[in-house]
């Protein structure tokens, strides 16, 4: 249950963000999210227009924390590679899959163009913060000069959001930690290759 200094429509969006990413937009009854934020049965209409408006801020707030959370280890220090290599070894619950990917496989999310605009900016934010990353580093002279960013970067997403399907499928992290170090191992600049 929530801190009781949370406010009712704090405790609303966080209750539909978890129902959200567990059971997907149409297994997110209003009861539930009532029963998870201990609100009463007025709650989201005083706060929200109804599920579709309480599941939009839901949605816009988990991709808010998606965003600052890759922000905060691709902006981070060192070259571009080893950031690239931080965002993709940094701390994950893997099996749960990711909160806003997970959104992507949602019918009706995906058929909203409200709901899923969320997810198409952070996902392109993600491509193009990793693909001008990887520039950078091209610059430095750490990645091929041949190599596209965008095309890199969308490398980069494919392999992470691949590897939460395959964690999920096999019940372990282990794949998703090999996808990872694949990638890397193909990244990674040549006086660290051993070429």
């Amino acid at each position: 249950m929530y801190i009781d200094r949370m406010s009712t429509s704090e405790r609303l969006i966080e209750s539909t963000r978890e129902l959200l990413w567990e059971r997907g937009y149409v297994g997110t009854s209003p009861k539930a999210i009532l029963e998870r934020a201990g609100a009463g049965q007025g709650s989201m209409y005083h706060h929200f227009k109804g599920k579709p408006d309480l599941a939009l801020a839901a949605i816009r707030r988990t991709a808010d924390e998606m965003r600052a959370t890759a922000e905060g280890v691709l902006g981070g220090p060192g070259t571009p590679y080893e950031r690239i290599a931080a965002y993709l070894r940094r701390e994950r619950d893997v099996l749960r899959g990711c909160p806003v990917g997970r959104l992507t496989m949602d019918p009706d999310v995906i058929a909203s163009d409200e709901l899923r605009a969320p997810v198409d900016e952070t996902l392109d934010w993600l491509r193009e913060r990793l693909a001008g990353l990887f520039e950078e580093g091209q610059e430095q002279g750490q990645f091929a000069p041949h190599l596209d960013g965008e095309e890199i970067a969308a490398a980069i997403v494919a392999t992470v959001q691949g590897g939460y399907v395959l964690a999920r499928a096999s019940g372990s992290p282990a794949a998703f930690d090999t996808g990872v170090r694949g990638l890397l191992a193909l990244l990674a600049p040549p006086s660290t290759r051993g070429d």
